[in-house]
């Protein structure tokens, strides 16, 4: 009996510089990738990724375009290392940015028009983030209606929103940098495991985004969306959807929405019979919520 797969892609924080290097190196199909998104892009991805500097990796603008061409690269040579994972794959999923790289692969989104959509969704983000100080932080060892309620006390005057439901114990709350530090310290004091500030540019996934959802709108707008060819688990709702104008919206208010991830790899399990996932791109992020989730599941890494 062939084995029933499920890929995953990383979304922004995996990124690292020297990221894709020897993937590029051994592979002329991932080098493909990259000089097609230098073409679109206008500068060179892959020397930015393999050399820095890090502070512009890991900006918005720079690191969603980065990850998601890294991600699509390392995906092209599992189909010439391994293809049977890619063909008995059954169910896919990202984490935020990563649901780009996920429709790129379900065939609902070229990688051309991906990118550039990927590319215009960083510079938004970028742009929100500067106009309002503002941050994440993740609050390890909580039960989430406690942390729901931590934010109502911590959120006075100022944005403050459950942004990531990543798995248990784990949910990341986002909003002003003064409210962030007041919930930090509200969660310290409620027994947190860890309370950890994430270094990120501002508050994704909360309203504090809404200045990027026009941006987006317009960028999806220009481009095809199609149906899926495999299943893909929105973050959103985790739900499945196979209307490309359902999805083409969902990928707007995902910008605002919180990021369902535990719920989603619930779906995953519960309704698709998968018996082995891999995470595809850079990190191991992935792999390390699905342990928190279902010990059981073997996940495997393909690096970029």
């Amino acid at each position: 009996m062939s084995s029933r797969t499920a890929l995953l892609f990383p979304g922004q924080g995996a990124q690292t510089v020297g990221m894709a290097a020897e993937l590029c190196e051994r592979s002329i199909v991932a080098r493909e990738q990259f000089d097609a998104a230098a073409q679109i892009l206008g500068y060179d991805l892959l020397k930015l990724c393999v050399n820095g500097p890090a502070e512009d990796l890991d900006s918005t603008a720079y690191s969603q375009p980065a990850l998601y061409v890294s991600s699509l690269a390392a995906l092209e040579q599992l189909r010439l290392d391994d293809p049977a994972v890619v063909d008995n794959c059954v169910v896919t999923a990202g984490l935020s940015l990563g649901e780009y790289t996920a429709l790129a692969f379900a065939g609902a989104i070229s990688f051309e028009d991906g990118l550039r959509v990927v590319a215009e969704r960083g510079a938004a983000m970028q742009d929100a983030a500067e106009a309002t100080p503002s941050g994440m932080v993740s609050v390890l060892g909580l039960e989430v209606p406690q942390i729901a309620d931590l934010v109502d006390q911590a959120r006075g005057e100022d944005t403050l929103e459950i942004a990531n439901l990543l798995c248990p114990g784990n949910t990341v709350v986002s909003g002003g940098t003064t409210a962030c530090e007041r919930v930090a310290e509200l969660a310290d004091k409620a027994g947190a495991m860890r309370v950890v500030p994430l270094a990120v540019a501002g508050a994704f996934h909360t309203s504090l985004m809404q200045p990027a959802v026009d941006r987006l709108q317009a960028k999806l707008a220009g481009v095809t969306i199609g149906t899926p060819q495999i299943p893909v688990i929105c973050n959103v709702d985790a739900g499945v959807h196979d209307d490309p104008e359902e999805i083409r919206s969902l990928l707007v208010k995902q910008v605002v929405s919180p990021v369902r991830w535990e719920d989603s790899m619930r779906r995953m399990i519960d309704d698709f019979g998968v018996d082995t996932v891999y995470e595809v791109g850079p990190g191991r992020v992935l792999r390390g919520l699905l342990k928190r989730i279902n010990r059981k599941l073997p996940c495997e890494s393909v690096p970029a």
